[in-house]
């Protein structure tokens, strides 16, 4: 699919430019495709993606069909504009939840799927979502490409986009482009320039602090040796352990993984240094694991997954040794991904995610859009309770000199 649009540069000079939509990320340079989603967040970058292609575990058979989207200079070819963006069949995979909307909108006899979707694939995470190459007219562009995704939506009369898990700039942009705005929940770690975890632990009141060490006690009491590995000292071994552990825990909490090995490989192969892999060992066996990505700023946590379970040990895995490694490399903040108030009593604090909706039907928008608003109220008074009332820190952590 293609088409063409006209826009401007910043500065005002009118530019052809053509919309372009790809039936997989492979089908684009994998330097120009970086050069708009930029360094900070590694989930929008080509190798993630194209690892998730290339192994097989998002392909429409799996309800997930790639129509990418660029925005290229027509005399040129260059790529300035991108979105990652998919035909779904069903809601799974996106954990910003739409069920309902589908049941009632086919009780009603209307045809919710399949639907288009601007996401990352099985990843509840915050970043970029309309991506804009360096130096070109950057909101133009995020408008030209909302406006193009809605066409193409339009077009093939679907039922509704949904933009999962934006950056706030980019949701507010979409909500003055007129789409429903939905916000959610989840919990992370900042570092407000913590000299090491003791140090952390300082700013917590002290019922918090015996907690937190009693537990990383008891998740090494077994005899369980845990180490942090990054770029060339991940080896195929780890792989072979970490997926089997994926596997095990997948199966009991899904019912299904959505991954398969050879995307861990191919992950390995394209972002190895932009991966922190915790792997906790017994008796010289490797018994758990925590996969976490590396941003600019932040990590990300990602897949936890054990053979063996032992007290205390998931916190320690996943949450502790991520405050370890963002202070040692001096990011700001940790992002332990979905679900999470017994993160609260670890250090996690909540912050707001956010989606963004177009619905064809106007019938069904209104309704999607009178609950939306009462659920940003319920979602901003559920953050001002938690934040305030059940804080674990002595004190506002930001407040310190």
């Amino acid at each position: 699919m293609s088409g063409r649009a006209t826009t401007a540069t910043a500065t005002g000079t009118a530019l052809p430019l053509r919309a372009r939509f790809l039936e997989a990320i492979a089908e684009v340079d994998a330097a120009a495709w970086d050069a708009c989603a930029g360094d900070d967040q590694p989930f929008v970058a080509h190798g993630f993606l194209n690892a998730l292609e290339a192994s097989g575990s998002c392909r429409p058979e799996s309800g997930w069909l790639p129509r990418h989207l660029l925005i290229e200079d027509q005399a040129s070819g260059q790529v300035i504009a991108a979105m990652p963006l998919y035909l779904k069949s069903h809601s799974y995979g996106e954990y910003v939840f739409d069920h309902a909307w589908a049941d009632a909108w086919e009780r009603a006899g209307g045809r919710y799927y399949p639907k288009l979707q601007a996401a990352v694939p099985f990843t509840p995470v915050t970043g970029p979502r309309l991506l804009v190459a360096p130096g070109q007219d950057r909101e133009m562009l995020q408008r030209s490409l909302v406006a193009t995704a809605i066409g193409l939506a339009d077009s093939l009369e679907l039922s509704s986009l949904h933009v999962t898990f934006p950056t706030e700039p980019e949701w507010r942009l979409m909500g003055e482009a007129g789409l429903l705005q939905r916000t959610g929940v989840q919990f992370f770690w900042d570092n407000h320039g913590y000299r090491d975890f003791d140090d952390f632990l300082a700013a917590l009141a002290s019922r918090k602090r015996k907690q937190i060490r009693k537990e990383r006690a008891q998740a090494l009491s077994a005899g369980i040796d845990i180490e942090t590995l990054t770029g060339a000292d991940i080896r195929p071994a780890h792989w072979r352990a970490f997926f089997a552990f994926y596997m095990d825990t997948g199966s009991r909490k899904w019912g299904q993984p959505y991954l398969n090995r050879e995307f861990f490989d191919l992950l390995g192969q394209a972002m190895a240094d932009r991966i922190a892999l915790v792997m906790c060992r017994r008796d010289g066996r490797y018994i758990a694991g925590a996969l976490n990505l590396i941003g600019r700023d932040a990590l990300y946590g990602r897949y936890w997954g054990c053979l063996e379970q032992h007290p205390a040990l998931h916190f320690e895995a996943c949450y502790y040794r991520a405050i370890d490694f963002a202070i040692a490399r001096s990011l700001k903040r940790v992002e332990a991904g979905a679900q999470g108030p017994h993160k609260l009593q670890r250090g996690y604090l909540p912050r707001a995610t956010y989606s963004a909706h177009w619905i064809r039907d106007q019938g069904l928008r209104a309704a999607i859009s009178d609950f939306l608003k009462r659920e940003r109220r319920a979602v901003a008074r559920e953050i001002a309770a938690i934040a305030h009332e059940a804080s674990p820190y002595r004190h506002d952590p930001a407040q310190e000199p």
